[in-house]
């Protein structure tokens, strides 16, 4: 995985420093209240509940927020309904876009969704034109100050840890980054926990099984197409199979 994670390492950086900002509680806020009223509020009997809490804690979101946001989803008046809806397309290059979105009408996000496609040269595809070449994984991002790659390793590896990955080396954001099959979540938490160690992100993602190289052209065309979809409100996650050389990804970082 060494090259085609750079950009998405670049849009988790976007996130970190977006959600110093009051649009990512807004949407963390709405995760959770979808998760509640699906699960209902006890974080144990909700594992919805649980990774909703777990981003909006790793964004440090304030708890008197999460708690509104937990106690407003718990009562019966006047809730709003939101659907969780999956949109499948292609940007420039031919890289394949998946964006998953939590929105109370599915009729306005689409259109939305669908204009940001258009204007930038991308299109919407029908449903299963995409999903297909992405897997549903568990990923954990740890600061390296907390520990060295060899006892992480044997930490995560008999809870079910496919792969660990260092990333920014040598820089203050350097990390590693644990991978695990989505089945397998739980059992890494647990163990990380156990061994006192704190990840800044533990998150249920799609990682591509297949990949797309593109040159800075393509890479700034679909940075655009992220950025405006991540803007969105309704918008919870823009997952794709951008494949950029480090090279690449240090121009779009230095932006």
């Amino acid at each position: 995985m060494a090259g085609h994670s750079h950009f998405a390492n670049i849009m988790h950086k976007k996130g970190r420093a977006d959600a110093k900002r009051g649009k990512a509680f807004s949407k963390i806020s709405r995760l959770i209240m979808a998760a509640v009223r699906m699960g209902g509020p006890n974080e144990r009997d909700n594992p919805r509940l649980s990774l909703a809490l777990l981003k909006a804690r790793a964004a440090n979101m304030p708890k008197d927020t999460i708690k509104r946001a937990i106690a407003r989803a718990s009562g019966t008046a006047e809730g709003v309904s939101y659907e969780e809806l999956v949109y499948e397309g292609y940007g420039p290059g031919g890289v394949a876009m998946l964006v998953e979105t939590l929105t109370d009408n599915r009729n306005r996000t689409g259109g939305e969704v669908r204009v940001i496609f258009d204007r930038n040269g991308g299109s919407l595809g029908s449903s299963g034109s995409v999903a297909y070449l992405f897997e549903r994984k568990g990923q954990f991002d740890i600061p390296a100050a907390q520990t060295s790659e060899e006892q992480l390793f044997d930490i995560v590896l008999e809870a079910g840890a496919e792969e660990i990955e260092q990333l920014d080396e040598g820089t203050a954001d350097a990390h590693f980054q644990v991978t695990c099959e989505a089945g397998a979540f739980d059992a890494v938490e647990k163990a990380l926990e156990e061994a006192g160690i704190e990840p800044t992100r533990a998150e249920i993602v799609k990682v591509p099984s297949t990949w797309v190289e593109a040159d800075e052209s393509i890479a700034r065309k679909i940075m655009r197409i992220t950025d405006l979809l991540d803007d969105h409100d309704d918008v919870q996650s823009v997952t794709t199979n951008l494949d950029i050389s480090a090279e690449v990804a240090a121009k779009l970082a230095a932006d």
